[in-house]
């Protein structure tokens, strides 16, 4: 039987939570109650597994329905079931009786449909009570409420029938006395002008991640609450949400479907003129079933069902949402925002797993133009001006064309050599604008470039002659892709015009030309005779020729220019994830103070996880994962060797992360090379990530892996090598026997030699004293870090999961000070040094039986050190991300409760006091706790 909810008073604010958190989500629904309640921003960690979601969602969810309560009238209600139906005036429908006898002359006169003043007196308190106690029960229990309305409209059709075919006008559903239990009692303007105003002064929820993939997963989380039947959205492409069959078909699905909606070739689309089906909050919940928090692929499994564009369907339904859900880029990109229409303006903004919202901010206000599409730009407006086509509008746009393209093939003469068939020459944004302003591009000009930009995008109908008749024709406009580049081009253009060019010293402009090799068919020549003649059984030759790629790079080195956007305008932004550390960079880099800070600590007992670290391999050489040593056969041997003992020590899943795909590649050579491979694949399955590659393919990739350790036959499980950054260590979850074991192999460096890393250490040492950001060393090393705590990440995925982590570089026990302190809290309290291979591997063994042991030996029941009962690892909890327990077990007092209760199941009603003691271990900055 399922624990009932607790109910927890933080801030003032009532949490209905599903169970007994632990001192980890205590801790961070405390932090994000007293962010919105301050309008804070706050940045929280906590560790992977310690339910942070469903804390999240019910701290930001419960602190909204209280701003709900406290701003809408009484005679408002917001619930969906309010808009839908008047209770009083089924009630008077229901009770009426139908006509018995002939049928009167005047039908107003007839006491049978007039109003029983008897049944319309005001409510008794009982019946207030037996009405509250319905509207409860169908609030939290829509099958009650769905029930109930069917059999209503099915008696009024019914009815209705029988009226028409006596001659009766039929009743109207809505009573003519106002009813004390929806908005009817007022006027129906004022309720909802005045249910209007109070929702708008309700922020929204934004919540963003990185992935569709962690979306589902956080909805998953939603619907096991008490707050699952709040309105909500979620945002996506059209690849994801898409329902016409000839769009899905469609290579560009994003382009068809604009042609469909323009009715280019004289089609259109049908899906979209059905929008209207499920756009409103209500009718989704009402009518389609989906009155629990649903997922894309519920929403397009509508779509397809009722034939409507799930797509729009869902940008419609942002309008009444209460929280939305989308990738994070969606809030970041300026571009994105304008497109999808979505006003942060006093929002709520969450960010999961934003670890790399660095980085995601820098390429959101950052631009790379292919001066072949500047050249194929031009070209394009050059015929809309000849063609005399909006020639005030499109000649101005072919004009900064023109001169861009006209200074880039000057500038070339500038470039110097960089690396291997790389050559560039760099500008600050300061003597860019400058630049410009010689070409005539000022802040001026650009603003009317602007102007002219969105003038050409209008839709406009002319009248023209077409065969000798009038008709009204549809003016052409540019294409898409040219669409693309000028709002893409123009973006940045106004970052670095803004505020008398106040972020210009934040770029860095790049020209540069690259080679790079191309399939290019070579053409059939004619014989003498002028025929082209080719066998059936030769095909057309192609040959790999290498063509130059010329391209100019306006990359921004300050994420602040376009994170400031969101942090001056939004209420409260909420960045969290299991690997923040090292924080110290953020409020520098973003630009944004984060007043309350938080590193939680696990919810893992110490016994349930193995952290060492290894400087030697099997030989007794020293391992140092440095590109000079990362080279040598003995390195490569010395690390084969660790990993296929790893496989012998660890059964099941193991997982191995390297710092790039050229060692990976590397590696896989050399141990195909000396027979260590083969080795491996007779223990387990090898499996290794892919450069790139179809999503498809990815997913193909993964299912091998689960089912290798599912179904291992002779083999012991699978090993899975992959790459730090990559898509394995980002937001995957490998859970219980999928990760026993998680090797990484040295520190995950980023590039040194790539030009926009060497830029942006050299920006932060020119602006660490000035704005207070990280010295380039220091942000240079924080980057690895973070890197390497994500792939750390996957594993021990919820409170009764086990495994070990394994850092394989002897730079972890030479100088621990400084390479153990960019270790996430909970796993540097755990570190233990290692000065043998052997001994590590003793040590490893004896763990990995220990825990299988206990399994064995316990069924299940696990006894761990804190004196809690576990369930095994392979059950599956009903509440965290669909891998364990997202909370903590309950107390024996609270235990005595739920069976003293047992038959009423109220919430369970706990104060949480801003010092609390079941904080201890949670570290929290600028707020109440330490």
């Amino acid at each position: 039987m399922a624990a009932p909810p607790v109910e927890y008073t933080i801030g003032g604010v009532k949490i209905q939570f599903p169970c007994k958190a632990y001192p980890s989500q205590l801790a961070m629904m405390n932090s994000i109650v007293r962010g919105l309640n301050h309008s804070q921003h706050c940045l929280l960690e906590s560790p992977t597994g310690s339910g942070k979601s469903l804390a999240l969602l019910c701290s930001a969810l419960a602190w909204q329905q209280a701003q709900y309560g406290r701003r809408v009238p009484r005679n408002v209600t917001s619930h969906p079931l309010s808009n839908t139906i008047c209770l009083s005036g089924w009630r008077s429908f229901v009770s009426a009786p139908l006509p018995q006898t002939s049928v009167s002359p005047d039908p107003e006169k007839d006491d049978d449909f007039q109003p029983d003043r008897k049944r319309l007196r005001t409510p008794s308190s009982d019946q207030k009570v037996l009405s509250f106690f319905f509207i409860q029960a169908c609030r939290y229990h829509p099958g009650i409420w769905n029930g109930f309305s069917k059999l209503i409209v099915a008696l009024f059709q019914s009815s209705k029938r029988k009226c028409m075919n006596r001659g009766i006008s039929p009743p109207h559903m809505q009573s003519r006395v106002p009813c004390l239990l929806c908005p009817c009692s007022g006027s129906s303007a004022d309720v909802k002008q005045k249910e209007k105003e109070a929702k708008k002064k309700v922020p929204k929820i934004f919540f963003g991640t990185r992935t569709h993939k962690q979306i589902a997963q956080i909805a998953h989380e939603l619907k096991r609450t008490l707050y699952s039947g709040v309105p909500m959205t979620i945002l996506s492409s059209r690849d994801h949400t898409c329902v016409h069959p000839e769009v899905q078909r469609h290579s560009n699905r994003n382009e068809r479907c604009k042609e469909l909606l323009e009715s280019k070739d004289g089609k259109s689309c049908s899906y979209y003129h059905s929008v209207h089906r499920m756009r409103d909050q209500a009718v989704l919940q009402g009518v389609h079933g989906l009155n629990q928090a649903w997922d894309v692929e519920d929403l397009v499994r509508v779509g397809k069902r009722i034939r409507a564009c799930s797509y729009y369907a869902a940008r419609e339904l942002m309008q009444d949402a209460r929280i939305v859900f989308c990738p994070y880029n969606y809030l970041l990109d300026p571009l994105i925002r304008e497109s999808m229409e979505i006003n942060l303006a006093g929002q709520i903004v969450v960010l999961d797993e934003a670890h790399n919202i660095e980085d995601c901010a820098r390429e959101t206000a950052s631009y790379t133009l292919d001066n072949n599409l500047l050249k194929m730009a031009k070209d394009e407006l050059d015929g809309m001006v000849s063609h005399n086509i909006r020639q005030s509008e499109h000649m101005p746009l072919r004009n900064f064309c023109a001169s861009l393209g006209n200074w880039i093939h000057e500038s070339k003469s500038l470039m110097s050599e960089r690396g291997f068939e790389t050559s560039c020459k760099v500008w600050t944004g300061k003597e860019v604008v400058g630049i410009f302003h010689g070409l005539g591009i000022t802040a001026a000009t650009f603003g009317m470039l602007q102007k002219n930009l969105a003038a050409v995008l209008d839709k406009e109908e002319r009248v023209g002659l077409v065969n000798g008749r009038e008709e009204t024709v549809t003016v052409p406009t540019i294409s898409a892709v040219l669409i693309s580049v000028l709002k893409s081009l123009f973006m940045v253009l106004d970052y670095l015009f803004r505020e008398h060019s106040r972020f210009a010293e934040d770029y860095r402009v790049v020209l540069q030309e690259s080679f790079t090799w191309t399939n290019q068919v070579e053409p059939d020549v004619p014989d003498n005779h002028g025929f082209f003649a080719r066998p059936r059984a030769r095909r057309r030759q192609s040959a790999r020729v290498k063509a130059a790629v010329l391209t100019l790079n306006f990359w921004c080195l300050n994420p602040a220019v376009s994170f400031l956007d969101l942090g001056q305008s939004v209420r409260t932004i909420v960045l969290t994830s299991g690997t923040l550390s090292p924080m110290g960079s953020f409020s520098s880099e973003l630009g944004v103070k984060f007043a309350i800070q938080l590193e939680a600590s696990h919810v893992i007992a110490k016994s349930q996880v193995w952290v060492g670290t290894i400087g030697s391999g099997p030989q007794g050489k020293k391992l140092l994962a440095t590109f000079q040593h990362t080279e040598t056969f003995t390195f490569q041997d010395e690390v084969g060797g660790l990993l296929l003992n790893v496989c012998h020590a660890v059964s099941k899943g193991v997982l191995c992360f390297l710092a790039s795909y050229k060692m990976l590649e590397k590696l896989r050579d050399r141990w195909i090379n000396t027979g260590l491979w083969e080795k491996m694949e007779e223990r387990k399955t090898v499996i290794t990530e892919p450069r790139g590659g179809a999503k498809g393919d990815f997913d193909e990739l993964l299912q091998r892996y689960y089912d290798a350790i599912q179904h291992p036959g002779e083999r012991d499980g699978a090993l899975l090598i992959a790459v730090c950054r990559g898509k394995v260590s980002e937001g995957l979850d490998f859970t219980d026997d999928n990760a026993r074991a998680v090797v990484t192999i040295g520190i995950p460096f980023p590039n040194i030699k790539g030009h926009q890393v060497e830029l942006k250490m050299k920006y932060n040492d020119q602006h660490c004293k000035s704005r207070g950001l990280l010295p380039g060393n220091r942000w240079y090393e924080i980057q690895a870090y973070r890197a390497l705590n994500q792939a750390l990440g996957r594993c021990i995925r919820h409170k009764n999961d086990w495994g070990a982590l394994i850092l394989v570089d002897d730079r972890f026990r030479n100088n621990p000070n400084k390479y153990i302190t960019g270790l996430s809290k909970w796993v540097r309290q755990l570190v233990r040094h290692h000065d043998t291979f052997n001994g590590a591997m003793q040590s490893l063994a004896a763990f990995s039986h220990f825990q299988q042991g206990a399994e064995a030996t316990h069924g299940s029941v696990l006894q761990s050190p804190s004196g809690f009962k576990q369930h095994p690892a392979s059950q599956q909890s009903p509440l965290g991300l669909g891998d364990g327990p997202a909370c903590a077990p309950l107390s024996a007092s609270a235990k005595h409760e739920d069976r003293s209760h047992k038959n009423t199941k109220p919430p369970q009603s706990s104060t949480v006091d801003p010092i609390m003691s079941g904080m201890a271990g949670a570290s929290v900055r600028g707020g109440e706790l330490h």
